[in-house]
This record gives structure tokens, sequence and C-alpha cells, in this order.
């Protein structure tokens, strides 16, 4: 079982938050974005997450609250509404910034749909190298992302982050991304980066197995036998992300 208003945290911060990292991993992407004057657009979800992300000279930057000086603003009226809006049922209507509507049809749109070539990849794409590394990276982003937003909203993650001690989680492919999982009284956040002081980590061997993984075709349980996802520390916080990590499938599938 899934719910609307959880799945919209996860389309907000961990969907649309990986455009943040396309425009770092991907020539492509960041060509898109010549505009030297920033462009912000604002999502504002009615009883659920609001967001602006802010697109500048290739980069764009995500920050969980609406800025005031926001270019668009886009309401949604409910969390199904916005969930409509990434899987593309729902056509959005801006309260603010019809001028810039032109971004949203034409810059905006061409990012989130390379974000989808890469999130659900064709398998002969997969077949070269560097788009097989985008996609896995990104991945790894929006599944860790993903994590937080389940374990502070879905009720089955919540219980798990209810036996989650304070302290950070290391994420990492060897020789690949890294993230943090920060816990701080059983609320989580991620931090895209590695954590200077870990009490748990979590690591898989290599990037071919975190995409194996990823789409299910090993089992963790039995990886975590061979070695080939190594955990150290704090074992019960791995254990309960690890319970955590189950349910974003059903979200992201």
């Amino acid at each position: 079982m899934t719910d609307a208003k959880t799945l919209a945290y996860i389309n907000m911060y961990a969907v649309l938050g990986t455009l943040e990292n396309l425009c770092e991993l991907d020539p492509k992407a960041s060509a898109l974005l010549t505009n030297k004057k920033p462009i912000s657009i604002a999502f504002d979800v009615k009883g659920g997450p609001v967001a602006t992300i802010t697109f500048k000279n290739g980069k764009c930057r995500m920050v969980d609250s609406i800025l005031p000086d926001a270019d668009i603003k886009i309401p949604f009226s409910s969390p199904e509404k916005f969930n409509g809006l990434i899987d593309g049922t729902v056509t959005p209507i801006p309260t603010k910034g019809f001028t810039k509507i032109p971004f949203l049809l034409k810059e905006f749109k061409k990012l989130t749909d390379l974000l989808s070539s890469y999130m659900r990849a064709e398998p002969e794409k997969l077949e070269d190298e560097e788009f097989f590394r985008i996609s896995t990276s990104l991945m790894f982003y929006t599944i860790c992302v993903a994590v937080a937003q389940i374990g502070n909203n879905d009720e089955i993650g919540k219980f798990s982050a209810s036996h989650m001690v304070d302290g950070d989680i290391m994420i990492s492919i060897a020789d690949g991304p890294a993230a943090t999982v920060r816990v701080r009284n059983h609320r989580l956040v991620t931090i895209k980066k590695a954590p200077e002081n870990p009490r748990a980590v979590m690591e898989f061997s290599s990037i071919r197995l975190a995409r194996d993984l990823f789409d299910g075709k090993v089992n963790a349980v039995a990886c975590i036998g061979d070695g080939s996802i190594r955990m150290r520390g704090m074992i019960s916080m791995v254990d309960n992300l690890n319970r955590i990590l189950d349910r974003v499938g059903l979200y992201l599938a």
C-alpha cells in the first residue's frame, strides 16, 4: 500500500530534486539552461510539499520553501494533482509568471524528459558506459532522497524511523556517488554528499551491483551475505534503513 501524500513528497524532492544532479552530470542538460538571469519555479502543493527550483547558467538548485520572488508559481489543490503533473495526466496552470510560460514548455520540459530517459532507460541505451553511469547515479540520488520522504511520511516508513537513533548513515557506491541520511529525533533528511563522521555505513561494491539492486535483479540479503554490500557501524540503523528501502520500489515503480 502507498499513499498520495508520501508520493507527492517523493515526486517533489526525490524526482524533481534530481534535476540538480542531472545538470551536474550531463552536459546536454546544462546546455539547455543558457539564461544568465535566474528563472525560478515555485511549486505549492496544498496539504503536501512546497519547493522552489532556480535555473541559471547551466545549473539548477532546489529549496524546500516558496521564495517570494519566484518568477513562476504553480499551485496544486492536492497531492494527487501534483502527482498528476509528474505522471503526465495533469496540466499545471501558473498563477504567476505567464510571460515565463515558454520556459516551462521548452527548457523545463526538455529537462524533465531527459531525466525521464535516464530514470526509465531503454535497455540498449544502458549498453553505453557513460549513459549507464549517469543513469545509475541519478537513480542513486533519487532513491536516497526517497528514503527520507518515506521515513517521514509513509506510516510503515515512520515506524522504522521511530526505531532509529540519532546520527548520520552513509550510503555509497564504491568509486561512485555517496549520500548522507541524517537522523534527528526520528526525522530523516538526505544530504547529497558523504558525511564526515557516519555512525553507520552501507556501501555497494560497484556501480554495476547498485544497478542490479535498483532493477531488482539481485537480492540484497544475499549481497550482504557475500560481502558485495558492506555494512559497518550501528547496524540497527542500517537494518531500519533497509526496511524503508524496501518501500522505495513501491513508490518509484
